[in-house]
Formats: structure tokens, sequence, C-alpha cells
């Protein structure tokens, strides 16, 4: 106990909110199926066929919300962690939950040296237009 006459414990702040571990989240897991594709940039796109989540009573509440974020605007691994202020391991965890019951899908944004050269196109625009 502690001598503040209350009773009560100050291991943390008030404003630190309810204190969650990240393994209760994630039920002790660290790593998915797939998870080798869920780097920070790897985009989360809510399928279109997924509808209320919350009916689902085997998704936790972080699952619904990742769910929710993703449905009008695709979020990445990274945005959805700063969103709903977890680790991105947790996230990643749960985003692989979400994409093996096929809520969500992951995409990842095409490779700046994989995109055609500018200048490759042009050439290839003036050659159709010299036809």
């Amino acid at each position: 106990m502690s001598g503040d006459g209350q009773g009560r414990s100050h291991w943390f702040d008030d404003e630190a909110g309810p204190v969650v571990r990240p393994y209760a989240m994630t039920r002790g897991r660290t790593t998915t199926a797939g998870q080798h594709r869920l780097d920070l940039i790897a985009v989360v796109v809510t399928e279109p066929h997924a509808g209320d989540p919350e009916a689902d009573q085997t998704l936790s509440p972080e699952h619904v919300d990742i769910v929710e974020l993703c449905r009008n605007t695709p979020q990445s691994v990274a945005e959805l962690a700063a969103e709903l202020d977890l680790p991105i391991g947790v996230v990643r965890v749960l985003v692989g939950d979400l994409t093996a019951a096929e809520l969500v899908h992951v995409t990842r944004p095409v490779p700046p040296a994989e995109l055609p050269d500018e200048s490759i196109l042009r050439d290839v625009i003036n050659g159709l237009r010299a036809l």
C-alpha cells in the first residue's frame, strides 16, 4: 500500500489508461503465417466482403479497429501501429490473423527501382506518334 491514504498503488500514472500487455492481445504469439510480407510499408486493405467485424465474436477490439481503419483508406502497418498506439510486432500478428480470416489483404507498394524510367516512356510515346 502506498502512503497517500487512498490505498492506491502508483506504479503507473493516471494518464496511462488501461494497462494490457502486448502478448495478451496476441495470445502470446509473436509471429503468424505469411508475416514475412508484413514490413512497415506493407499496405493493409479491408476486403470488400468484410461485413461488420464487431459481429464476429472471435475478433478482439484491436482486430475490429484494424478492419475499420482500413475500410475507407488503406493503411500501412506503420500507420496502423501509430494510430492504435500498439507495437509493430502486435500489429503484424493481428493483421496476420485478419489475413487468415480473409477480412483484409496485404499489398506491397511498387519499389521505385521497379517503376519504368520516365525517359523510356517518353521514347515509347514519341515512337508511337511517329507511326
